[in-house]
């Protein structure tokens, strides 16, 4: 099958659509995504359309169980129509960014753990990285424009300088840090952007509360609610450099009390993560898995050996 094939206009709930969705998915997954979210919104739009039509007194002289169900199908069809037409009401396109977002902001497999349990603090002293942005500006260059390979090791290089400072005052190994941000953006590919593209070198994805007086950047983000995930868009503070976003995140977990029981688990990396989901950091339920995972994979210490 073509994976070129528009799926967007026919039925959600035809079986032959669907079959033809998960056999797009298997050729382009980008390009199911995009199909899938405008699915998504048109079963969106009927559900809303049913509600209208429950709502309406269905007393009148014409109404009949014949009536009801053209009028049904004429609902369906106007819901995948409208999805399909521009920009639909705009859910298809704010869930295509959250999906595209998650899809390229996914840990490589090399990233993760390989099922051995690779020790990972502490460090050996040789084994930290030497700083790879020395001569370059604070903000240094884009990290999610890696110069070659995989970019981890270049990622861990231009940021250890900002990750020590950040880890003294807060007694907490650069490496915990390391890999916190290396979660939270993707390794830097998935860093926070403004609408014009510019970065927001927010790497520890941290949202502009009421109280930030500095510059904001509204993303697409996934926050879960009860356990269910729920796409959305937030806002999230914006810094000068990558140095500002380390002493912006110490000075989070430092002058927050909700994270005191954070700084108190320094020697254990599983433990620092459990309790920063304890605290609320996150509202993933596998953020600690996550985290943990990192710093216990082999890949992560070869990018810390530089």
């Amino acid at each position: 099958m073509n994976s070129n094939v528009d799926l967007t206009s026919r039925l959600a709930l035809d079986v032959q659509s669907v079959d033809s969705l998960r056999l797009q998915a298997k050729q382009d997954p980008l390009a199911a995504v995009k199909s899938a979210a405008k699915q998504f919104e048109a079963m969106f739009l009927n559900i809303l359309f049913k509600s209208m039509r429950d709502a309406t007194p269905q007393d009148s002289l014409f109404d009949s169980s014949q009536s009801r169900m053209f009028t049904q199908m004429l609902d369906q069809q106007m819901a995948q129509k409208i999805s399909t037409t521009g920009k639909g009401i705009g859910l298809a396109e704010a869930l295509t960014q959250q999906l595209m977002r998650a899809y390229k902001n996914n840990t490589p497999p090399s990233a993760q753990a390989d099922g051995k349990e690779a020790q990972a603090y502490p460090l050996k002293a040789e084994a930290a990285p030497m700083p790879l942005n020395q001569g370059l500006p604070a903000s240094g260059l884009p990290l999610s424009s890696p110069s070659g390979g995989d970019g981890r090791k270049e990622f861990v290089g231009r940021l250890w300088p900002h990750a020590v400072e950040a880890g003294q005052s807060l007694g907490v190994p650069p490496h915990f840090l390391i890999a916190q941000a290396a979660l939270e953006s993707g390794w830097g590919k998935g860093e926070i952007r403004g609408a014009d593209g510019k970065p927001s070198y927010n790497l520890f994805g941290v949202k502009a509360g009421a109280g930030w007086k500095g510059e904001v950047v509204h993303a697409a983000t996934t926050e879960y609610v009860n356990g269910q995930a729920q796409a959305t868009t937030e806002p999230f503070r914006a810094y000068a450099s990558y140095a500002d976003a380390f002493r912006d995140y110490a000075g989070l977990l430092a002058n927050n009390p909700r994270y005191a029981s954070v700084l108190q688990h320094s020697a254990d990396p599983n433990a620092f993560a459990q309790e920063l989901q304890r605290a609320g950091y996150a509202t993933d339920p596998m953020y600690a898995s996550k985290l943990s995972r990192i710093m216990a994979s082999n890949a992560f210490r070869e990018a810390l050996a530089g």
